[in-house]
């Protein structure tokens, strides 16, 4: 498996050869040009940088790696130990740290672990400083201190703890509602860092938490990408509970997936649709999301007299349209949701407190709060690629191919058409094409998908 570098990052599979996979070697190294740019960058005499981590079997090992490579380039680091992402962007910001780390390869499956890199803000890097640690890293230009000038280690807890109160701070966190509603809420948390925080969250909202999947010991009961086909579990527990819905978190707690009273998925293109539409009936405002995600968003903000745009995939193009169009809500369309009154970054603790304030003063169930909104249908696939394929040529083809429909270019190829688009590009965690199709039927989604395959696999 070939060891991905982009700009928020590395990620590789544990073990194997070096600048293959994500070796001990290779975790020094991109620690290193981390805080190798974090020195050149700041000019401070002593930087100090939080690090965090997921459940995987992996962040241990890792996390020391990491951490000691930071003390090694005299950076004072504070170890938060198990933690979320969200968590971790705020622990910046409380702290008044010079940068983050968070060790978690998000939604891939236990052998994967990788570095996730915050600047002083707490937010993910931008494209410009993520290209020059990645030259650091290549050209081995970072210098380790020596013995008098090391940074220090110290391990700080409860700061889980801290993301919760903040949540609650927020304005829009209806508590009285939702203990007045008295939900019954199934959680799970794939055995990550989720186990801890929702349920915790929950435990302060007044809500009755039945847990699934929730002991934070990396050992993955299903895949942790969370998809519909993935959560049969939940979907049969959550009926023979009769709860009132399920909430599904990835392992690093920054994508959020609900589940209606019925087994049937909310969707998790839904998720921010819902919280956007109870922010946006509260406060006037525009929102953002990516090109991969639903049309329903759009909708929603235009109903309440906003305006909406989309950026290219990835956390930080949101965050970066979002500050440019003053967005009062955004995130993605796989469950993020980013909150500004909170922090720029996708988190699910917010997404949760959020949505049950909407669902509780709504009065609706969650499967009738689903059906108020406006239903389309997305098919999400995937072609594994090969050193040989060449993934540019492929998409000026398909261009080319469609060059009188409207066409966007800015992240891969979306052709949108009257009634619904594809999205065909080349991921930035995984070796793979991703395609996704959205249309006013499932039928009509997955055979716009099935097309689009078909021709890519035609031009290969």
């Amino acid at each position: 498996m070939s060891l991905i570098k982009s700009i928020s990052g590395i990620r590789g599979t544990i073990g194997g050869k070096v600048a293959n996979n994500l070796t001990p070697i290779d975790a020094v190294k991109f620690a290193a040009a981390y805080g190798m740019w974090l020195k050149n960058q700041t000019k401070k005499e002593k930087l100090t940088v939080i690090i965090g981590r997921d459940a995987r079997i992996s962040g241990k090992m890792v996390s020391s790696l990491v951490g000691n490579t930071l003390v090694g380039m005299g950076i004072n680091v504070t170890d938060i130990g198990l933690s979320t992402t969200p968590t971790v962007e705020i622990a910046v910001q409380l702290d008044n740290a010079d940068g983050g780390i968070i060790i978690t390869a998000s939604h891939n499956p236990k052998q994967w672990n990788a570095l996730k890199l915050l600047n002083s803000k707490g937010e993910f890097l931008n494209a410009k400083d993520g290209e020059i640690i990645l030259k650091i890293a290549e050209n081995n230009a970072y210098i380790f201190s020596e013995v008098d000038d090391l940074g220090t280690f110290r391990k700080k807890q409860h700061y889980i703890n801290k993301h919760i109160k903040e949540v609650l701070n927020l304005e829009l966190v209806d508590i009285e509602s939702i203990k007045e509603a008295k939900f019954k809420v199934v959680v799970d948390a794939v055995n990550s860092t989720g186990g801890l925080a929702i349920p915790a969250l929950l435990e302060k909202l007044g809500v009755e938490c039945i847990k699934l999947y929730c002991e934070p010991n990396g050992e993955f009961p299903h895949n942790p990408e969370p998809l519909k086909e993935h959560l049969t579990d939940i979907s049969n527990l959550v009926v023979n509970k009769n709860a009132d819905l399920g909430i599904v978190v990835d392992p690093d707690v920054d994508r959020l997936a609900l589940v209606c009273e019925d087994g049937s998925m909310f969707g998790e293109e839904y998720t921010l649709v819902a919280c956007a539409d109870y922010v946006l009936s509260k406060t006037k405002g525009n929102t953002v999301s990516n090109l991969s995600s639903s049309r329903a968003l759009r909708d929603i903000t235009l109903k309440h007299g906003g305006e909406y745009q989309a950026s290219a995939v990835g956390e930080v193009n949101v965050v970066e349209l979002m500050k440019k169009t003053q967005a009062i809500i955004g995130g993605e369309g796989n469950g993020g949701i980013i909150y500004p009154e909170s922090h720029y970054g996708r988190d699910s603790l917010v997404g949760v407190a959020l949505f049950l304030s909407h669902l509780a003063q709504s009065k609706m169930s969650c499967k009738e709060l689903r059906n108020s909104y406006p239903n389309y249908y997305m098919s999400k696939n995937k072609i594994q690629l090969t050193p040989q394929i060449n993934v540019d040529e492929i998409l000026a083809t398909i261009t080319s191919n469609y060059k009188n429909e409207d066409v966007i270019t800015i992240d891969g190829v979306k052709i949108n058409f009257k009634t619904g688009w594809v999205h065909l590009r080349k991921s930035n965690t995984e070796p793979i094409i991703r395609i996704y199709t959205e249309s006013i039927s499932q039928k009509s989604a997955d055979e716009l998908a099935a097309r689009f395959i078909a021709e890519i696999k035609s031009i290969i």
